[in-house]
């Protein structure tokens, strides 16, 4: 049973005024919008402000914060999709969410040395909607913005717009942090505000929530609830769009969990805050200071996919996924750099946290979807190999 109903003593910002403004001028917020708001409000929050949210500096890790192998294995893999798609001259790589750019970093640096001719042919896409971070990325690669063979897009729509025919769309950890409803057993959550603070009140769900429970989850029994994640098959809509005419393979990495597992009683009441690296009590502290998370649906990204004409490749754990595209090369990716035995020990360490079930390597999942590619074409890459 979720523990963070009750708001601890609220502090006053100039984001927690907004919400309060908004709430005042047309009721209590739907959770979504709340979440919206605390995320992505301009200048306020928390993925639009300036300050540091990624690394040890921030409140949370990536796979890229761990260690450099997880671009470079996605890069051997992304070749892999290029040669797929019959090694054309120009591919477009669009990243969603790229946050600081570690990733794009470690993609181009390492396709630049191992892979030369499809780094010829890659073109990096980077969709940030944050002005903050779209101003930091352009000075982590400002090498790579110079050579002309990437560029920083504020949307989608804008990204899409300029790819060329053949296309990879790739996310980390980008659909956990897009808005999501929330049902309870009471009804659907809506953000109130009492005396200064923050407080829910419940409506009878809304048919577009009732029906995704219906096809992709479960109904929250009483004591419980459960996320409504309608931003994500939106954004699938989005992705889908961009294939239309093109040829290309989806990789969306996050922590997430099937319609199976909710089922089994697993993956309910998944949202979470992050500050300092330490869970937070309550998503109504300090809004616009915390991030605010929620396990994806796979089934409903998978589903969705589907209908809006992808090809369903397969789902995966990181682990499988990893140590499909390592074998071969022994994971040489990963120690190639390295000159000492304390080196090696330590990479050793860091790609074990990567691939481990103890670790990332059972918690995240891997969805491949393609579209325009014959089945066995796709079917060879290393990525799938512990699929079949």
């Amino acid at each position: 049973m979720n523990l963070w109903r009750r708001e601890t003593t609220p502090q006053v910002s100039p984001l927690r005024q907004r919400i309060t403004e908004e709430i005042r001028r047309q009721g209590p917020l739907p959770f979504s919008r709340y979440m919206e708001l605390c995320l992505y409000e301009p200048e306020l929050g928390y993925y639009s402000r300036p300050q540091e949210q990624f690394g040890k500096g921030g409140d949370f890790y990536t796979s890229s914060d761990v260690h450099a192998v997880f671009g470079r294995l996605l890069a051997r893999q992304f070749e892999e999709m290029w040669r797929a798609l019959d090694s054309p001259e120009r591919i477009d790589l669009i990243e969603l969410g790229p946050g600081r750019g570690l990733f794009a970093r470690d993609v181009l640096d390492w396709s630049a040395k191992q892979f030369p001719a499809f780094a010829q042919a890659l073109r990096y896409g980077l969709v940030e909607q944050s002005a903050h971070l779209r101003e930091r990325l352009q000075g982590r690669l400002r090498d790579h913005f110079r050579a002309g063979y990437t560029e920083v897009f504020d949307s989608i729509e804008a990204a899409g717009a300029q790819a060329g025919e053949n296309l990879i769309v790739f996310g980390n950890e980008f659909f956990d942090a897009l808005p999501v409803e929330i049902v309870d057993h009471r009804g659907e959550v809506h953000v109130d505000e009492q005396n200064g603070r923050f407080a829910e009140r419940f409506a009878p769900p809304a048919a577009a929530a009732m029906e995704f429970l219906d096809r992709y989850g479960v109904h929250p029994p009483e004591g419980e609830r459960v996320e409504v994640p309608l931003a994500s098959l939106a954004w699938l809509d989005h992705i889908a769009v961009m294939f239309r005419g093109q040829r290309g393979f989806l990789v969306l990495v996050d922590y997430g969990y099937t319609r199976e597992q909710q089922l089994a009683g697993r993956h309910r009441d998944t949202l979470m805050t992050y500050c300092q690296h330490q869970a937070g009590a309550s998503p109504y502290d300090a809004p616009g200071e915390q991030d605010i998370t929620a396990h994806v649906n796979f089934t409903a990204l998978r589903a969705r996919g589907a209908e809006r004409g992808l090809d369903d490749l397969a789902l995966l754990t990181q682990t499988q996924f990893l140590l499909g595209i390592g074998e071969e090369t022994q994971f040489a990716d990963a120690f190639q750099d390295c000159r000492q035995p304390q080196e090696r020990a330590k990479v050793a360490l860091q790609l074990k946290h990567l691939i481990s079930p103890e670790g990332m390597g059972e918690t995240f999942q891997v969805l491949l979807m393609s579209h325009g590619i014959a089945r066995e074409k796709a079917a060879p890459l290393s990525g799938l190999k512990l699929a079949r």
